[in-house]
């Protein structure tokens, strides 16, 4: 069952526009009618499509209706029909007169009946069995293709394919190399305004296209192409038309029920991810077999435009690779969380590399993947997966995601960097002390210490990081026991410095940032006091 609130929203993808909303929006729906002149309006919780009525009769009919929504084609009304429409507490949405009936009733009766049409059946067999009836139609192998060039379905002739319509539908889309020649040939440029058929011509091994363009109203839904070695003629050109309306019809139903299906899942997904859920019956309704899951967070930034690619990747993730999918996902402020099944880190890293591919050129690709988790563990997998793209987006590398069980030390820093960052550590003592004799004096007992420490007190190997003599070392060591009042041969104590360091955010550790915390001097200076052997602080 659906509420107004989501009827608004998938028709607002169409170019719809709510004019009048006097009723809450969380009213559910269960019913959808045509206008008919000869029969009585239809009564309350319904949807009622204003077939065939101008401007002239939407008043009439808004005095009159009973309906929850009235939905027209027209660009606008005039006030007294939006009067009648706020006194019955009638919502009423335009729809751009470009959208066919058809289209729009697909996509209502989609939404609203969401029982029935799961009934009938979903999904691309209608797709095949259009591609079928076309491609006998026009004697030529048929593809139909979503707007990114993902293939939808194709027929069962595919014996006059070549091989670049072969490699396609193997690998579900168009080969990005033959895609790049298209948008140079101004295929593209075509399909994104015109709805006539278009010949492409032969290029090397590659056999001749037909193409024309799916659309809802002025929305690219997608395209059909034919194998042909020549134009089509007027009949076959007809026939090709004629089925890019019947796909755009279905299009549309299958969007608006994933749309709805995406919204359960979502809810599904949050639920189990912050524990305010039923988790049995979440993980059944899901789908989900098995006992071991992690959660993965995904971010996608293109140029600042954090949203748009944030939903790109929701999408994405929720229609998956092909016809099946792994996981189930949710898109919470910018940030989509998939749940995957399984235990295995390299298989996850893999499912966002996938995600990655098909993303378009110049939008990064941030990801976290939390540890394994049981299905009552799935809150904890979550916060390990925000913390785990916390630190990939912090430092990039050229890897697909961080996995939380490789990468658990640089978490745990994180957390003591977040917690000495809101105040929360000793603001006195003795690395206070430290730090400002070193302000004082011109020291650098802190940089010396943290050295030291890292190297587990060995003097010979502290002083090459530090690029000075041991005895340099040596002896500041000394003035740091003296001015920080610390006893050095205390394991507690050297536990508890190299945590307090260790939670600065500046601090780098020596693994992953070269020379680590070496001193800033220039070689002479460094080889002489290596020679010398001596240093008053």
């Amino acid at each position: 069952m659906v509420k107004l609130d989501r009827l608004i929203n998938v028709l607002g993808g169409y170019g719809a526009r709510l004019v009048c909303a006097p009723r809450s929006r969380a009213t559910e729906l269960r019913a959808v009618a045509l206008h008919d002149p000869g029969e009585e309006l239809p009564g309350g919780d319904e949807v009622l499509l204003a077939v065939g009525l101008d401007r002239r009769g939407a008043a009439d009919l808004l005095a009159r209706t009973r309906a929850v929504v009235v939905v027209f084609r027209l660009d606008d009304l005039d006030a007294d029909a939006l009067e009648r429409a706020r006194q019955r507490e009638v919502a009423v949405l335009l729809v751009d007169p470009a959208v066919s009936w058809g289209q729009l009733a697909g996509v209502v009766y989609g939404l609203v009946l969401e029982g029935r049409e799961t009934e009938a059946g979903r999904g691309p067999t209608d797709l095949f069995a259009l591609a079928d009836a076309l491609a006998e139609s026009v004697g030529g192998p048929v593809t139909i293709e979503d707007h990114r060039s993902g293939v939808l379905a194709y027929s069962q002739r595919q014996e006059s394919a070549d091989q670049a319509r072969l490699e396609t539908i193997l690998g579900r889309r168009v080969p990005e190399q033959i895609r790049r020649e298209l948008v140079e040939r101004g295929v593209f440029r075509h399909l994104a305004v015109s709805d006539e058929p278009l010949f492409v011509e032969p290029s090397g091994a590659r056999r001749g296209r037909a193409v024309v363009a799916v659309r809802a109203g002025k929305a690219l839904l997608g395209s059909i192409w034919v194998g042909t070695a020549a134009p089509l003629d007027a009949a076959r050109k007809a026939a090709l038309v004629q089925a890019s309306r019947t796909a755009a019809a279905h299009l549309l139903r299958t969007r608006a029920s994933a749309d709805l299906e995406r919204q359960v899942e979502s809810d599904l997904v949050i639920g189990l991810v912050e524990g305010h859920s039923d988790v049995a019956t979440a993980v059944s309704r899901l789908g989900f077999r098995g006992e071991t899951f992690r959660v993965v967070a995904v971010q996608a930034h293109n140029r600042g435009e954090h949203d748009a690619a944030a939903l790109l990747a929701f999408e994405l993730a929720t229609v998956g690779f092909g016809w099946s999918r792994p996981g189930r996902s949710a898109l919470f402020a910018n940030t989509v969380y998939t749940i995957l099944p399984g235990d295995d880190g390299e298989q996850a890293r893999e499912w966002v590399r996938s995600l990655a591919r098909e993303m378009p050129s110049g939008v990064e690709v941030f990801a976290g993947i939390g540890g394994p988790a049981g299905p009552d563990g799935l809150v904890d997998s979550r916060r390990e997966a925000d913390e785990s793209l916390a630190v990939h987006a912090a430092k990039p590398d050229g890897a697909a995601a961080v996995v939380y069980d490789e990468s658990w030390h640089e978490i745990l820093l994180r957390r003591l960097q977040h917690v000495a960052a809101s105040g929360r550590a000793p603001e006195r003592g003795p690395l206070a002390r430290l730090r400002a004799h070193d302000r004082e004096q011109g020291a650098r007992l802190v940089a010396t210490l943290r050295a030291w420490l890292e190297v587990q007190g060995d003097l010979g190997a502290a002083a090459a990081r530090l690029e000075i003599h041991p005895n340099t070392v040596r002896n500041r060591m000394r003035k740091v026991a003296e001015v920080g009042a610390l006893d050095l041969d205390d394991p507690d104590t050297r536990l508890a410095l190299i945590i307090a360091l260790a939670a600065e955010p500046q601090w780098i550790p020596h693994n992953r940032g070269g020379r680590g915390c070496a001193e800033s001097t220039s070689l002479g200076t460094s080889a002489s006091r290596m020679i010398s052997g001596d240093e008053q602080e």
